[in-house]
This record gives C-alpha cells, structure tokens and sequence, in this order.
C-alpha cells in the first residue's frame, strides 16, 4: 500500500486472498475499507469516493470476469478525469493459454480506458522484492495523479499458497506498515502545455466584448477555491457574463454576474448576443442549444481545463487552449493585465443585456413551475426547480444521466443556495448511479440523488451499501413509468412503432418495495406542497427514498411549451462609438 491512500473497495475471492489479508492488516494503520458482492457497483462506489476526495480509491477483484465488470466504472474515471487504482488477482502466468480453471486476458481487460496497465511477477508477487513492488505502487499513483488524472490497472499474479498462517501474517503485517511509510503518494499534476508568463498567450482582449460559458467541473476539490477566486477576477476585469452549467458548481456562488437560464434564451436567439470571443471552463454543458450558438458564433474561443490537456471541443470552433487551469492561466498574466476594471470600449452593455434577459427568464419561471399548480400532481422540470430552492445549503446533489442533468441546467432556481453538485456524463451512461451516489456520500457526509426509474434500477445492487454507508444518502426518484428522456425524440410521433417497447422500456417494478426490502425507509410525494415536509423527513434518516410519480407524457409538452413560451426580449446594442483620433 502507499501511504495517503486511504480507501480500499474490497470484492471477494480466493486468488486475491492476499490481497484481502493486506487490506485487513492496514485496518490498524488507518485503512477505510468498504466491501462489495459486486465488481460492478464497487467500482463505481470507488468512483465516487474518488471524485469527492480527488485521491486514488483502490478496487481489489479476483481473476476472470470480475475484472471485466470494472470497465464501465474506468470508461467513466477515463472520461471524467478521476483517479482509480484497480488491482485485480491473476493465476501466474504459467497457468495462463492452457485452460487453467478462470484464466482470461484480463490484463487487457481495461487496458484501452487506463492511463497506465502494468503486470506484477509472471512468476507470481512473492518473487518481486520489496524495492521492486515499492516503485510499482510509487509508479501506479503518479500514472492515476498526472494529468489528465484516471484510472490505472495492476494485474497481480499469485502463486499457491494463497493463504498464509498466522506467523507469516505477523510477518506480513510488520513488512507493510514500513513499506506504507515509505511509499508517497505523488502531488497532482498541472495539466499540458506551457504558460507565457510574459503576455496573455491565448489572445482574449478583456477591453472588448465576450462571453464565459462555464461547464462541468472536473478539477480536483483542492483546486476549487482558487478556480473560484481566478473567475471571480477574470469577470471582475472583463464585465462579461458567466453561462453557468448546472455541473459547474458555479450558480449560487457570491461575487459572479452569472445566467443560468440560456438554454430557454437561446432556443431562438438575439444576434445582439452573440460574442466576438468566448472563454470556454471545462467541457461543453449539456445544452444543444447553447453549442448549435457557440458554433454558429465563430469568433475567438479559447477552452481552459483544470488539468486536462486533451481536446474537449467537439465543435470544432476552439482556436487556442490551456491545459494547467483557470488560476494558473491568470497568475502567468502580466500585472498591467489586471489594471482597473472593465474599460470603455468593452460596451458594458453587453452584461446588462445578458443580465436583464436572465432577470425576466428566471421571474418567468418562478410563476410558472412554482406558483402554479402547487398542489397538483408534480412535473419533473417544478421538482427541479423546487429542490435547488428547498434544499440546505451547502449540501452536495448528485444528477443521473438523462432528465435529471438536463432539467436542473434548464429550469433549477439559481438563486438557490450554493452548492456542489456532481454528475457523470463522461460517457453519459445511467450505469452505477446508485453506486456513484453512495460512494459520494461516504466521502462528503451527504448528498441527495435525483434520479429516474430506470437509473435507479440499473444499479438496484446500490442499495446495498446501506448497511455499511456512514453518511446519509437521501434518494429522490423520478417514477414516470420508463425512460423520459425518449419523450423528447421527434422518433415519439411516429407511427406504425411501438413506442413503450422498444424506447421507454418501463419495468412493472415498486422502487418502494425493493428499497424496504433492502431496509431502506420510504415516502411517496404526491405533491409539490409535500415536499418540504418530506425532506426534513428524509434528511435526518441514514437512508431513505422518496418517490415523485410524475406523466413523463405530459412533462415532455411541458418542457416544449416552456421554451416556446418563455419571453425572450429582443435585446438591441448601442453600437460602439469609434475611438477618437
């Protein structure tokens, strides 16, 4: 083990017996470990434990397919920037290509998704000497540090005996605590690419007009206040408006001029809005509507990531990039750079624009999904709305896949308080939800999970964790009968199709009674007025579900006529007076 790993996910099995046994002896020494009946599900608790910490969680499997039912996990740590060690338990190698009982190439496995794959001893871990396992564990956590962070796969061979006595345990015990000791975890990495320190080397001009569009957040948590901070100067100098996606982590925040509500705005867009140069945080937001506007815009867009120097920009419209993240980008900036705020020729007018347009958008929706029909039967974009008000502050929320991310972006309260709120559209799959919000909520001490009933199901071996969860979980279900997110496909009105079966997919399922049957306790909100009430209920049980039944039918007309009702106001610029001669 090295030392400030701090997290093991266990999974059984005999081959890594040994495993287990070191995991069991770290106990003393200040290990967390958590374990699982299922590969599938560990890995994406570790997942979540990892992003909420921003350090390694470790996976121990055995051999054969358990080592397969980690890749949709590492297809997620891949894409997401998080760090995992996985170390799966293997027959030495000669026993592999000849039909020895579960030998697979599971060395290869997860090869394509890690940053690093890398074999113990052919011959089995007990020839390898102290030294050499010592920079295999060193090598492993900087491989799942180094930017971009990720997962990493040890494949560790181990011969018979797996299973030693007590005196070889003692042994065991003494030779791993000075091998912890010994063993550093690596800092983070930076990111790619190099910073001029002399001028900006990204061409963005803070005197002229553009635009900030802000999406998930994917740095670590120790970067955050100074991503936070950089931002805060950044529009403090320029004046321009910040697009906060829902994933930011950004809407609540004091000290930015933010607009939450674009994806309603640029369903039909003024061209008074559109930028001459737009500073990109991160990976595009969900919105369709906002990448068809910064592709249509053109102009100079610049992309920052926090540590992850690869190519985000699927539309293709990005002209220059940085890799090493907002607070380092803006410390490289020369100090005249930062002289005074927003100068005359960068037309003001523009943030008062975007301001006044995200002023009568957010007031329009508050009549809409609030006051109106409160005590009728709830619809999925009110409940969103209704839980980024309701909420504490502070407490983290978790997004499924599909409806949930993209109602929270579009029509969740940005008034509401601040807080972080997690997602995992890496690869946009609804695989380990549950799992995922479990493991976030071991780490942070709470969370609520919004999810529909389809998410949720997929990952119904997620409830198991309640028996061993020590931070409080509370689950908010969408129940609509199926998967609402294909209610909005243009595919919905065609006929001659069976619609239900080959694209909604409900399951005659009662998440009620296969929550109570994993001793999860269990309300059904049958109205907006009831859930306050429900809430205060549920945050102060360990875990609990809360059930919305909500017509996916009729919540799908309501998000059309949402957009195509909502005022947007033709918004018209002074144009700019020429500077004088």
């Amino acid at each position: 083990m090295v030392r400030g790993v701090e997290r093991v996910v266990l999974c059984p099995g005999s081959r890594s017996g040994p495993l287990a046994a070191a995991a069991g002896l770290l106990l003393q020494r200040g290990l967390k470990l958590h374990t699982a009946i299922d590969e599938r599900s560990a890995g994406f608790f570790a997942l979540g434990l990892a992003r909420a910490e921003g350090t390694p969680a470790v996976v121990i499997t055995t051999s054969g397919t358990a080592v397969a039912n980690l890749l949709p996990a590492v297809v997620e740590a891949d894409s997401g920037t998080i760090p995992l060690l996985l170390l799966s338990a293997d027959r030495p190698q000669r026993l592999k290509n000849c039909g020895a009982n579960q030998t697979v190439n599971q060395e290869e496995f997860l090869a394509p998704c890690c940053r690093w794959s890398a074999q113990g001893d052919s011959r089995g871990l007990a020839a390898m000497a102290r030294p050499a396992l010592q920079a295999l564990a060193r090598r492993a956590c900087r491989m799942a540090l180094s930017a971009p962070m990720g997962p990493v796969h040890l494949n560790l061979p181990f011969d018979e005996p797996l299973h030693a006595g007590a005196e070889a345990l003692q042994r065991l015990a003494r030779d791993l605590g000075a091998m912890a000791a010994a063993t550093e975890v690596p800092a983070h990495g930076d990111g790619g690419g190099a910073v001029s320190a002399g001028s900006d080397p990204l061409g963005l001009d803070p005197d002229r007009p553009g635009v900030i569009v802000a999406g998930p957040w994917r740095g670590s948590p120790d970067q955050w206040p100074a991503f936070v901070a950089a931002l805060q100067r950044w529009q403090q100098r320029c004046g321009w408006p910040l697009l906060a996606d829902g994933l930011s982590g950004l809407r609540g925040q004091a000290g930015l001029d933010l607009v939450a509500g674009y994806d309603l705005l640029l369903e039909d867009p003024d061209p008074a809005l559109a930028p001459p140069q737009v500073l990109r945080l991160g990976p595009l937001p969900a919105s369709r509507r906002l990448q068809r506007w910064l592709a249509a815009c053109g102009g100079h867009q610049v992309l920052i990531s926090e540590g992850d120097p690869r190519p985000l920009d699927p539309l293709g419209t990005v002209q220059a990039s940085c890799g090493h993240g907002l607070s380092t980008w803006c410390q490289a900036l020369p100090a005249p750079f930062w002289q005074g705020g927003p100068g005359p020729t960068a037309n003001p007018e523009v943030l008062t624009l975007w301001q006044a347009a995200e002023g009568g958008t957010q007031g329009w929706l508050t009549t809409q999904l609030t006051h109106e029909g409160a005590s009728r039967r709830p619809d999925e974009p009110s409940l969103a709305r209704a839980l980024s008000q309701l909420l504490p502050p502070g407490l983290a929320v978790m997004l499924a896949s599909s409806s949930p991310v993209r109602d929270w972006e579009s029509f969740a309260d940005p008034s509401g308080p601040a807080r972080p709120v997690h997602g995992f559209r890496g690869a946009s799959g609804i695989d380990g939800t549950l799992s995922l919000a479990a493991g976030l909520a071991e780490s942070l001490g709470g969370l609520v999970l919004l999810s529909g009933d389809l998410a949720l199901l997929h990952d119904a071996n997620g409830w198991l964790w309640h028996h061993q969860l020590r931070g409080r979980l509370t689950v908010v279900l969408i129940e609509n009968r199926g998967g609402g997110i294909f209610e909005q496909l243009p595919i919905r009105a065609t006929a001659g199709l069976d619609f239900e079966r080959l694209f909604a997919m409900g399951q005659p399922l009662d998440h009620t009674a296969l929550a109570a049957a994993h001793g999860v306790p269990w309300r059904r909100v049958t109205a907006l007025t009831e859930l306050k009430g429900a809430l205060d209920w549920a945050l102060e049980r360990p875990v609990a579900l809360l059930e919305v039944r909500t017509d996916r039918r009729a919540d799908a007309l309501l998000r059309q006529r949402l957009r195509q009702d909502c005022p947007r106001p033709r918004l018209r610029m002074t144009p700019p007076q020429a500077p004088p001669r």
